[in-house]
C-alpha cells in the first residue's frame, strides 16, 4: 500500500486529488496540508511513502518545503504538482530532490502513474521534462543567468513578467512588500536589468511566462 500526503493550499484541489487517489487500489491517503508547516508537522507524526506537493504556497514555497522533507524524509518521494510549465520550475524541482514534476492539467491516469513510479524509487520524468533537463546539461557553464537566480528571486521575476504588482506577488508569496522589493532589486542586479520593462522582456525571449 502506498502512504500518500497531498499537499496544496486550495481545500477543493485537495479533495479532487483525494478522490483521483482513492479510486485505484493500492493507494491509501494517509494526510492532506494547506502550508509546509503543517506538512513538516504531519511527517513528524505519520508515515508517507510520496508527498504530492504544489509548488505555489503560502508561506514557504513549495520549493523550500521540498528540501527540507528531503533532508528530515529522504526516503519519502516527493512529487511537484504546478499550473506552469516545465521550462519554468521542473528543472529547479528535480535539482531540489524532487522525484518528478506534474501539471495540474495532467489526467488522473497520469497523476496516478507518477506516484506508483515514484513510490517505486524511480523518477517520473515526463518528455518534456526530459527536454528540459538535457537542454540544461547541455548548457553547462553557459547557463542562463535566470538560473543563477534563487527561487524566491525566480518566483519574483515571474510574477513581475506576467503583471502583478510588488503588492500582489507579497500577498501570493505571504511576504512583506518590501522583502519582495528586496528580491527584486537583487534579481535586477544579477541579471543586469534596469526595470521590469526589461525584465517582462526578458522573461518572454526565454518563454519564462506564457
Amino acid at each position: 500500500m502506498i502512504r500518500l500526503v497531498i499537499v496544496d493550499d486550495h481545500a477543493i484541489v485537495r479533495s479532487g486529488l483525494r478522490q483521483i487517489a482513492q479510486t485505484e487500489g493500492g493507494i491509501s491517503v494517509v494526510g492532506e496540508a494547506g502550508e509546509c508547516g503543517e506538512l513538516l508537522d504531519m511527517l513528524r507524526k505519520t508515515e508517507a511513502d510520496v508527498v504530492l506537493m504544489d509548488i505555489s504556497m503560502p508561506g514557504k514555497s513549495g520549493l523550500d518545503a521540498l528540501k527540507q522533507v528531503r533532508e528530515r524524509w529522504p526516503k519519502t518521494a516527493v512529487l511537484m504538482l504546478s499550473m506552469y510549465p516545465e521550462d519554468q520550475y521542473a528543472v529547479r524541482s528535480v535539482k531540489a530532490g524532487a522525484a518528478g514534476y506534474l501539471h495540474k492539467n495532467s489526467p488522473p491516469e497520469t497523476v496516478i502513474e507518477a506516484i506508483r513510479t515514484v513510490a517505486r524509487g524511480k523518477k517520473y520524468i515526463t518528455p518534456e521534462l526530459a527536454e528540459q533537463l538535457a537542454t540544461h546539461l547541455s548548457q553547462g557553464d553557459e547557463r542562463p543567468v535566470h538560473e543563477t537566480l534563487s527561487d524566491r528571486e525566480y518566483q519574483t521575476m515571474a510574477m513581475i513578467a506576467s503583471g502583478r504588482t510588488l503588492t500582489q506577488i507579497a500577498e501570493a508569496m505571504s511576504l512583506s512588500p518590501k522583502t519582495v522589493s528586496v528580491y527584486r532589486a537583487r534579481l535586477l542586479e544579477k541579471m543586469k536589468l534596469k526595470n521590469n520593462s526589461e525584465l517582462t522582456h526578458y522573461a518572454l525571449k526565454h518563454r519564462l511566462v506564457d
